[in-house]
């Protein structure tokens, strides 16, 4: 079925009566009270998550309403495109293949389309690459010599990485600490070379082309402070996760490692990228985070639209985004090892989705991407959570809560009962409110929230509750009828940038608007 922008189809006009009808007013409460069986309707498990939904503005009508936009926009056969290797990102021509990291060895599944779409034996070629990178993190986790491990990249190339690593925490190496450095501004830089010694100290420079600015400004001066410091032998302390071998070898590299043009950065962990945490949690525990995401790629590629939890998320997100006119949405995860999980998902869902125009490069009458923002609880219960409750904008908040503590609960009596006690009473406390006549005091309620459970965070669970972000995004954009994996909007920035950079050393403002002139004079 040929792919139909949502606005065209008979169901977003259907929705648009819902929602007038009994959408707007709905109350959550009310919906309890009708119907006991509400939470058995609206939850369900998928590979190593159980997900919430009842506390959620929709009801029997908006939800099916919502499945046939789904199949009228042809979300299964946008979806089997992607699976079968079909170059869905039209914009760049690229097939969008990253469910083919993960895929195991002996998977059934393996996308008729690989080799029409020219991508040389790939499954076989991701083995090699995945067996050969596996087998470099274990000699690096073995080098008791090496107890640093900095990783510079930016993006994709550092959040993914870095979210997964304090994530895994508890399942790191002893005797290697790992530092991440994305920002250009070299204080960042200057404060992890100020905790390592050259000998001691393995850098991994990520950049696929081998030429994104942040990241070589800050991998020749990381290599001019080696050699500064007395370090010698480039190859032994330096990596490179890149596909441009030749400049890699230029700057004294030669251990790289490729990944292809179908891994888009924000979903690039997987691959090569993910040589940080491979080193973190071994080789056995980067297979379990694969075959983790791998359960959740087979769940959203076979469940029926109706059971299948990605499609679910990804319909509610519209029916936040477009009919209720939610401009945000903000992640609270109950754990602090997922602490870089907001941040993992801004670029995930807002680099994907935040888009003007549909495939043909029409502009859109309706808006696109939420703006996603956060922090862990209970952290945010004191920071932010006031205005969930009291403020006058309604923000429906996604809690992710793990069951089983990483520390012993006899070591530390009371804390994982109490931040489980915690998130439970924020869900309940936004959806039932409190009525105060005087008004201070006075909870509205009926605020939204989706609740996910993990029974312990593993490699496996984070694998899986990543894959269902990551189609839970595909599948509002198939909605919205856009190119969720491209990235035009951060290109032009960059190009300025590289006009701006010597007028600073110049002073020459000619050309220049008014504002960056006057800025860019006092800044000199």
């Amino acid at each position: 079925m040929k792919p139909v922008r949502c606005d065209r189809t008979p169901a977003w006009g259907e929705l648009k009566a819902c929602f007038e009808a009994s959408g707007q007013n709905f109350d959550l409460r009310e919906a309890f009270s009708r119907d006991p069986h509400r939470f058995e309707a609206f939850s369900q498990d998928a590979p190593h998550v159980f997900a919430d939904l009842s506390k959620n503005l929709i009801d029997a009508d908006s939800q099916a309403l919502l499945l046939a936009l789904a199949r009228q926009c042809g979300l299964e056969s946008q979806r089997d495109a992607m699976f079968a290797g079909e170059r869905i990102n039209r914009t760049e021509n690229r097939a969008v293949m990253h469910f083919l990291l993960r895929n195991p060895p002996s998977a059934q599944y393996i996308p008729a389309q690989v080799a029409i779409n020219k991508v040389a034996d790939a499954q076989a070629e991701v083995e090699t690459t995945l067996n050969a990178m596996l087998d470099y993190a274990e000699q690096v986790r073995a080098d008791e010599a090496i107890t640093d491990i900095v990783n510079i990249g930016i993006g994709g190339s550092d959040l993914g990485p870095q979210m997964a690593v304090l994530a895994l925490g508890e399942f790191a190496t002893a005797g290697k600490r790992i530092h991440f450095v994305s920002n250009i501004d070299g204080d960042e830089l200057a404060a992890v070379l100020r905790l390592v010694k050259p000998e001691n100290t393995l850098f991994l420079v990520a950049s696929k082309t081998f030429t994104t600015t942040e990241t070589m400004t800050n991998a020749h001066s990381a290599k001019a402070w080696f050699e500064a410091q007395g370090g010698h032998d480039i190859a032994r302390h330096f990596a490179a996760l890149t596909t441009n071998v030749a400049a890699a070898n230029d700057f004294g590299i030669t251990t790289t490692f490729g990944f292809w043009d179908w891994v888009g950065g924000r979903y690039s962990l997987w691959s090569a990228i993910g040589l940080p945490i491979a080193i973190a949690i071994g080789a056995a525990g980067f297979r379990d985070f694969l075959a983790g995401a791998h359960a959740m790629d087979e769940h959203f590629r076979t469940a029926e639209l109706a059971h299948n939890l990605p499609v679910r998320l990804g319909l509610l997100d519209v029916w936040y985004r477009n009919f209720h006119g939610f401009s945000s949405r903000t992640i609270a995860p109950y754990s602090s090892a997922l602490r870089r999980w907001p941040a993992y998902l801004q670029q995930l869902e807002m680099e994907s989705n935040g888009k003007r125009v549909d495939q043909d490069g029409q502009p859109l009458p309706f808006d696109t991407s939420p703006l996603l923002w956060g922090e862990p609880g209970t952290n945010g219960q004191h920071a932010y959570f006031q205005m969930l409750h009291q403020g006058t904008s309604v923000v429906p908040v996604e809690f992710v809560a793990i069951k089983q503590a990483a520390h012993a609960p006899d070591d530390l009596p009371g804390h994982h009962g109490k931040l489980l006690a915690n998130v439970l009473a924020q869900a309940q406390a936004l959806m039932q409110g409190k009525v105060d006549a005087g008004g201070h005091r006075d909870f509205p309620g009926n605020r939204p929230s989706t609740f996910l459970l993990l029974e312990r965070l593993t490699p496996a669970s984070l694998g899986a509750l990543i894959a269902l972000q990551e189609h839970r995004v595909f599948v509002s954009g198939a909605i919205w009828g856009i190119n969720s994996f491209d990235q035009w909007g951060v290109e032009l920035g960059k190009v300025l940038a590289k006009d701006i950079e010597p007028r600073l050393q110049s002073g020459n403002i000619s050309g220049l608007d008014g504002s960056t002139a006057g800025l860019l004079q006092r800044l000199r």
